[in-house]
């Protein structure tokens, strides 16, 4: 059995508790200063309050953060106050940059990984994913915290920051899209058309994310593609609704210009020109 101190009960921080009870192991959390919600929260999941942090740091092993991302820092600096040494899992929804702060505050004492988690809060029939990166033996020890569970760990590659910026290139398409779609249907719904709009969306391709190959096709077509969100941009604006998107791809659209009808580019000369690298 292992020791972990979550921080804190959340709705995705309590079902990943749940799974870590449900292997096997003692789970600790602090209620001090936390809501009604978070108590009832901890206690289905089955873990343990602790007086204080420094009491649950002290008999843990494992530390993991699922917090709310703009609390990851000052939820890491409360740790590192107390020389915690064991392994550190950030979990949080945050760019590599900050990842990169956490395990500058947290270290030497203790070992930091980087986690990133994909998919609903696990259990029953809701399966989610638990990248980490950093210290292979690290890994090694959260790994079983969570074995025949509904929160499977998986290992990303490169080091501290890579799976934070998996999260950060999954979510950059997964919210865009979920918002582009709200500012679509009402756009459609200004004008009358939202039934034909969900009737053309249920023929399309569904893949996007999951085939980057038709990249270099869209490179190719993006000086036909940028005035067109301009003109998606004003008929917005016309609809009093917010045009920030539609202008922000035609300014993406623009690192593409020299791309013009190349439909035989390479997907990784395409990416670069995105980064402004040739």
């Amino acid at each position: 059995m292992t020791t972990v101190t979550l921080l804190h009960p959340g709705a995705m921080g309590a079902a990943v508790a749940t799974q870590a009870v449900a292997a096997g192991h003692e789970v600790l959390w602090v209620p001090v200063a936390r809501s009604e919600a978070t108590h009832r929260r901890a206690k289905e999941a089955g873990a343990t309050a602790c007086d204080s942090l420094s009491e649950a740091l002290e008999r843990s092993t494992v530390v993991l953060s699922v917090c709310p991302p703009q609390a990851a820092e000052d939820v890491a600096a409360t740790v590192a106050d107390r020389n915690f040494n064991g392994v550190y899992v950030d979990a949080n929804a945050i760019n590599p940059q900050r990842m990169q702060r956490i395990a500058e505050e947290i270290r030497p004492g203790a070992t930091v990984l980087d986690g990133a988690i994909f998919g609903p809060p696990p259990g029953g029939q809701r399966i989610a994913r638990l990248y980490l990166a950093g210290d292979g033996p690290a890994v090694d020890l959260v790994e079983p915290l969570f074995k025949d569970t509904a929160l499977h760990v998986r290992r990303a590659s490169g080091n501290v920051g890579s799976a934070s910026a998996l999260k950060m290139a999954f979510a950059s398409y997964q919210k865009a899209a979920r918002t582009l779609a709200g500012v679509a249907h009402a756009l459609a719904d200004a004008h009358g058309v939202g039934d034909q709009l969900t009737a053309e969306a249920e023929v399309m391709a569904s893949n996007i994310l999951s085939d980057p190959g038709y990249l270099p096709s869209v490179a190719a077509r993006a000086w036909r593609w940028a005035p067109e969100m301009q003109d998606i941009a004003e008929t917005l604006r016309a609809a009093n609704l917010p045009a920030d998107m539609a202008e922000a791809a035609v300014a993406v659209m623009s690192r593409w210009e020299g791309d013009k009808d190349q439909y035989d580019l390479e997907l990784a000369d395409v990416l670069a020109h995105l980064r402004n690298q040739g």
